[in-house]
């Protein structure tokens, strides 16, 4: 198959190095540091020195009828190619990143009959223009596995070393996970600035946010999807503080809160544009 790939961060550079070693022509567009080194390689490196060859341009084909064009920009960088995927040949376009926006207008952008999102469950870091990267593998399903809505795609990234289940309820898993994510950011972020853990006192704040976030999905109309994660909203606030406040002191969490706020504050402004009088914690925690 042909493959675009747009934003070939770590995420991208993940699937596209799974998806060319898989056998699929791959092209990765890139911009800045990222598109000279990858004309330098033409192809995707990891750090322990393994090759995936790719295509690199500086702007999407939009003559090209690519099998599907993989978007994994951030949510506040998609407004900037929506015109050219608007305009693309492409005979199917998935985004893949966090949001807690409505869908609408990504799926009106490119066509319904085109429209796919999905979600990656891939721990990945640019070292120097190489990829470190871990798939989360199906043994791990029962944590979580990268989803997409269209089950031909979840088979294709199957095949290619990317275990991928079907989630037909995409809407809800994003609202839900931003609900679970957006305090584990702050968290992050705070450790990561101050070199230390959360004082009780604010840990106790954030749960309290977790909390709401849940209650906003809830509120909103969505099942909390999956639906084992219900059991959060069941956890007294004292059990949930105690593991904010350890979750501080991981080194692992301080280094996440590297990538800075941008993130968590995107998600949090949409949590409180769609409910506003149900978000007055987490409004209070944007960092």
């Amino acid at each position: 198959m042909k493959i675009a790939i747009v934003g070939p961060g770590a995420i991208g550079s993940t699937f596209a190095f799974h998806l060319s070693r898989a056998g699929h022509e791959v092209t990765v567009v890139a911009r800045g540091a990222r598109l000279a080194w990858l004309e330098k390689e033409r192809a995707i490196v990891t750090t322990d020195d393994r090759r995936a060859p790719v295509e690199v341009s500086a702007a999407l084909d939009t003559t090209t009828p690519w099998d599907l064009v993989l978007v994994t920009v951030l949510e506040s960088q998609v407004d900037a190619v929506l015109p050219v995927l608007r305009q693309s040949a492409a005979r199917q376009v998935m985004f893949m990143f966090n949001t807690f926006a409505p869908l609408d207008r990504l799926r009106d952008a490119v066509g319904a009959q085109r429209f796919v999102f999905g979600f990656p469950a891939i721990l990945a870091e640019l070292q120097d223009g190489k990829l470190k990267a871990r798939v989360i593998p199906r043994s791990l399903s029962a944590v979580q596995l990268t989803i997409v809505t269209d089950p031909a795609w979840a088979d294709t990234f199957s095949k290619a070393g990317i275990p991928t289940n079907t989630q037909p309820d995409m809407h809800s898993w994003l609202r839900t996970h931003a609900a679970l994510v957006v305090p584990v950011m702050i968290t992050a972020d705070r450790a990561h600035k101050r070199g230390s853990g959360l004082s009780w006192t604010e840990s106790r704040q954030i749960a309290s946010g977790l909390a709401e976030g849940f209650e906003i999905v809830r509120s909103l109309g969505h099942p909390v999807t999956p639906s084992n994660l219900a059991v959060l909203g069941r956890v007294p606030a004292p059990v949930l503080t105690l593991g904010l406040w350890l979750l501080s002191r991981n080194p692992t969490i301080a280094a996440l809160g590297g990538h800075g706020p941008g993130e968590a504050r995107t998600l949090i402004d949409a949590m409180v544009a769609a409910a506003p009088a149900r978000s007055v914690t987490l409004q209070s925690l944007r960092p």
